[in-house]
């Protein structure tokens, strides 16, 4: 994700800067995003599509979460099913699981609370750092200029750099990756990234595995004049799980609909959510 700086900054040209160089400036600013997002709630929309040893699609099925604060935290509330509003029985039991969170978190200590906090914190670190590796991971080539939905960009290759370690954890997982980015000229937001696997790619404890040739792609836009959020990202790969069952697969998840919310940390009560939420 990338994000917005002072204006007047946006607007100063980038003459004569390389790929290296555009990439790593905005990778930088990515950081202002990066605090401001978690000022907005949102819906996410999941899909997987199941395909059959000859491409076939075998099942289909999606999900729609509310992606809201519940005691100072996001909490992804259950709201529709396959594109259709969730039956009663399964709305009852989307509400058991809200309630039954609700209550948790009500009854939490301060110490708990603290502890929850500094774990999701920690993982939000990690994440960012794991983005800042991407300007040394790489070899940045410009591969030209575009237009993307009338904003002017940069369109630069990603080859992994030889020799390249990672200090953060994961990190080394950039190597196994080639990609293309798409960044806006005009305030250096990654509107666009797509990417794929060059190697065999583990993930826990090497019970799942992707091979070569994955493909992954991830869109941004931009929110109330002041931040990028993630629109769209795709992953259409084919995968060992548990080292036997292969999994054909395209996953697809989109972000719509970002609000701005007051911050505020105490608990959101059931009643609240029939209201109109404090949103600017």
């Amino acid at each position: 994700m990338k994000y917005f700086v002072l204006a007047c900054l946006f607007a100063t040209p980038l003459l004569g800067e390389d790929a290296a160089s555009i990439v790593r400036r905005s990778v930088e600013r990515d950081r202002v995003n990066f605090e401001r997002a978690r000022d907005y709630t949102f819906l996410e929309r999941t899909a997987v599509r199941e395909y059959d040893g000859r491409g076939r699609l075998k099942k289909s099925a999606s999900e729609t979460f509310d992606v809201l604060m519940l005691g100072g935290r996001p909490y992804k509330r259950l709201t529709a099913k396959d594109d259709r509003p969730l039956t009663p029985a399964e709305a009852a039991k989307a509400e058991a699981t809200f309630e039954k969170e609700m209550r948790k978190r009500q009854t939490e200590t301060e110490k708990q609370r603290a502890a929850q906090a500094a774990k999701e914190e920690k993982q939000r670190r990690e994440a960012r750092a794991f983005l800042t590796e991407i300007p040394q991971a790489f070899e940045f080539r410009m591969a030209g200029e575009e237009e993307v939905d009338g904003l002017p960009v940069w369109v630069i290759d990603a080859e992994p750099r030889a020799g390249f370690k990672s200090k953060v954890k994961r990190g080394n997982l950039l190597s196994k990756f080639r990609g293309r980015i798409w960044i806006a000229q005009g305030d250096l937001q990654w509107v666009r990234v797509e990417a794929e696997t060059i190697d065999t790619v583990s993930f826990g404890l090497f019970l799942a595995r992707l091979g070569p040739g994955a493909r992954l792609s991830f869109e941004q836009r931009r929110v109330n004049d002041e931040v990028w959020l993630p629109s769209r990202a795709t992953t259409r790969l084919d995968a060992r799980v548990a080292l036997l069952r292969r999994f054909n697969a395209e996953v697809d998840v989109e972000w719509k609909q970002y609000r701005k919310f007051q911050t505020d940390s105490r608990v959101v009560e059931a009643s609240e959510l029939t209201a109109e939420p404090e949103f600017q």
